[in-house]
């Protein structure tokens, strides 16, 4: 028989009100021995805690019945006053009563065990928790709604209904079938690729709208990035001195900018130097940039050497930041910006101590990362486990579309595969362990 589980389902320390999770064929006995008598399901009942004849507390106590619950089976909640003491009095008495502490995110595991999400949904619930901005909490609420699912379930029909082709002339040859029925399949198998291609192809964006748009600083010592890092994110985060290789390290400073949430990185000034400690910052903030979504090329304006800085080392898109305008000559800046447009650069001219000049320059990193991750459709991969069984997929439709996938046989077990990659994304088969590995990153009490 399953266990009967509990836990605390809000975050722990003083609040006002604390809610403990019940789930299991033993809730039923939990709530009478706790409160005497159990109030009628979905409807919520105030009643006195009591465990070995001491009052816990009062409580509002909720109770469902399996499987119209979250996890599918009988489970209960309790609200009570959000004191520790109260708490632990509770969480003491159900341990008594035989219930066991729940692991992280078994309730929801055992949610997608009684069918009552898929595990693509299930990873939206974490996802919609750790939710920091308005953009990670609409990715979240679809994909818990089934938006990727349905998508996943419907490329698997078609792969489901191609194989169903390529199978009937393998296994019956001489029968009265249409004609060049395998062949009906391939139009089929070639739109599928193609959207598999697209959605891989967007695989980036779903990703950074749930771990972050990565935008670096960087440029040589005493440009003005530390100053610029304080400016856009309204706190002192960096040190800021006169002397040169004050950043040793990669400073790294969550913000949200347009909805979206923005990794913001000062890194240590990029110069040749025999400092063993200032030459790994230098390798680290170059390796960070390498992998930024958005590069701000740092410049100071005075004293502007943007061939010898930047010349081997700006791609088309990044930015050139032309900072400390305020004391720089006009003619010099003229000169560097016809250069960097000429690189494809985006130009950008400020003093990073300008409050306006931040609020600019803030509302147009603001659009460019909303154009990044904007799209009409809602990606078909938010995390990597996605991606991988998109490719794994992929490389098998592939394969049944290339000369190798001729043979009809090798074609149907090619579609077969493909269709078993996209059933481990919503769970419809996976093994043990990558169903821990998805669990095991949810809070306790979830």
């Amino acid at each position: 028989m399953t266990d009967t589980i509990f836990a605390l389902a809000t975050a722990p320390g003083r609040s006002a009100v604390a809610v403990v999770r019940v789930s299991g064929p033993a809730t039923l006995s939990t709530v009478k021995a706790l409160c005497g008598s159990a109030p009628s399901p979905r409807l919520a009942a105030l009643r006195t805690l009591r465990h070995e004849g001491v009052a816990l507390d009062e409580a509002l106590v909720l109770r469902f019945e399996g499987p119209a619950s979250y996890t599918g089976e009988d489970s209960a909640e309790f609200h009570v006053h959000g004191g520790r003491a109260v708490v632990e009095s509770l969480l003491s008495a159900l341990s008594d009563l035989g219930l066991r502490l729940a692991e992280p995110g078994e309730f929801t595991r055992r949610a997608f065990e009684n069918g009552k999400l898929d595990l693509a949904q299930a990873e939206g619930v974490a996802d919609l928790i750790d939710a920091e901005t308005e953009a990670q909490r609409r990715q979240a609420l679809g994909q818990l709604g089934g938006a990727l699912s349905q998508r996943y379930d419907r490329w698997r029909d078609l792969l489901v209904q191609s194989q169903a082709m390529l199978e009937a002339a393998v296994d019956f040859p001489d029968e009265d079938l249409p004609e060049a029925v395998a062949e009906r399949a391939r139009p089929a198998l070639r739109t599928l690729k193609a959207e598999l291609d697209l959605a891989l192809a967007d695989v980036a964006r779903g990703r950074r709208v749930r771990d972050g748009f990565r935008i670096a600083l960087i440029g040589a010592p005493n440009a003005g990035k530390s100053t610029l890092l304080n400016g856009l994110t309204e706190r002192e985060a960096a040190i800021v001195t006169d002397t040169p290789g004050t950043t040793r390290d990669v400073i790294e400073v969550p913000l949200v900018l347009g909805g979206y949430k923005v990794l913001l990185a000062d890194t240590a000034g990029i110069r040749d130097t025999s400092d063993a400690i200032e030459a790994e910052g230098v390798r680290r903030a170059r390796a960070w940039a390498e992998d930024a979504d958005l590069r701000l090329w740092v410049v100071d304006g005075f004293h502007v050497k943007h061939r010898v800085e930047l010349e081997d080392a700006v791609r088309p898109g990044d930015w050139l930041v032309l900072n400390k305008v305020d004391i720089a000559q006009t003619l010099t800046l003229d000169e560097a910006e016809r250069w960097a447009r000429g690189e494809g650069l985006e130009v950008v001219r400020l003093s990073a101590r300008s409050a306006s000049a931040l609020d600019d320059l803030r509302s147009r990193l603001a659009a460019a990362v909303a154009d990044a991750l904007s799209g009409a459709d809602f990606p078909a991969a938010t995390c990597l486990r996605h991606a991988e069984r998109l490719r794994e997929a992929q490389s098998y439709l592939a394969r049944a579309l290339s000369d190798a996938g001729l043979e009809v046989e090798l074609a149907a077990e090619d579609v077969r595969l493909a269709a078993r990659a996209l059933e481990k994304i919503t769970g419809r088969v996976d093994p043990e362990d990558v169903l821990g590995r998805v669990f095991s990153t949810f809070c306790i009490g979830k």
